[in-house]
C-alpha cells in the first residue's frame, strides 16, 4: 500500500513518533508546507501550490524540487491540490503533516477532508507532531497511542452507539448528540478501540 505524506503549512514539531509515521512514505509539499521538509529530514518529490506564501529564500534553496504551479485565484487550497495529486500518483493512505494549528478554517477543513477520504476508503490521519487526528466513520477503529495519552472524540453530527474501549472512562454503545462534550478529554490506557454504528466525527489525541 502506497502512503503519501502531504506537508501542510500548519503547526509542526518533528518528533520521533512523527518521523517514524512518515518513514518510507512518498512526500508532496503544499506551498509553505515545504518549510517542514528540513526539520523532518525529507525531500518531497513534488511541490504544489501558487507559491504566494513561501519564503523567497526557501524557493531559492529548493529550486531543484519539481513544482506544480497553480494560479493564486483558484477553487481549491494548495493542500487539497496536493492531496489530489497524491491520489493521482496512487496514494492508498495519507498523512497530513502540518495539518493542525495555523489557520483554524484550514484545520477544520482538514478534519472534513479526512472524513471524506475515509468515506471513499482512503485511510488518512493528521499530525502536528504533538497532536494527531483521525476520521471517525461507522465501523471499528484502532487508535495506536501510548498509555496516558489524552484522547477525545469530536462529533460532527449525532453519533449512534459509540463504544470506547481501553480508556479511563469507557462507553458502551452510547448515543452522543452533536455538540456534546461527553467524549472529550478521555485518557488512553494503551491502543484505543472506537466502534461506531452511525455518524461522523474526528478522533483527536495528544500522544505522551
Amino acid at each position: 500500500m502506497t502512503t503519501f505524506t502531504i506537508l501542510l503549512a500548519g503547526t509542526l514539531r518533528s518528533t520521533p513518533r512523527l518521523v517514524s509515521q512518515i518513514a518510507n512514505t512518498r512526500i508532496i509539499a503544499a506551498d509553505a508546507g515545504m518549510a517542514h521538509a528540513v526539520s523532518l529530514g525529507v525531500e518531497p518529490e513534488l511541490w504544489v501550490g501558487d507559491f504566494d506564501s513561501c519564503d523567497p529564500a526557501l524557493l531559492e534553496e529548493l529550486a531543484h524540487v519539481p513544482r506544480q504551479v497553480h494560479a493564486v485565484d483558484k477553487d481549491a487550497t494548495d493542500g487539497e491540490l496536493a492531496i489530489a495529486e497524491a491520489e493521482a500518483r496512487g496514494a492508498a493512505a495519507l498523512v497530513l503533516a502540518g495539518g493542525l494549528g495555523g489557520q483554524a478554517d484550514h484545520a477544520v477543513q482538514h478534519f472534513a477532508q479526512v472524513i471524506q477520504l475515509a468515506r471513499r476508503g482512503i485511510p488518512a490521519m493528521i499530525s502536528s507532531g504533538d497532536e494527531e487526528a483521525w476520521p471517525l466513520i461507522p465501523g471499528v477503529h484502532l487508535i495506536d497511542v501510548p498509555a496516558g495519552s489524552r484522547i477525545s472524540v469530536v462529533p460532527f453530527d449525532d453519533l449512534s452507539a459509540i463504544t470506547l474501549e481501553n480508556v479511563k472512562w469507557p462507553l458502551d454503545a452510547r448515543d452522543v448528540p452533536f455538540g456534546s462534550s461527553l467524549t472529550l478529554s478521555n485518557e488512553a490506557l494503551g491502543p484505543v478501540t472506537v466502534k461506531l454504528e452511525a455518524g461522523h466525527g474526528v478522533i483527536v489525541a495528544y500522544p505522551v
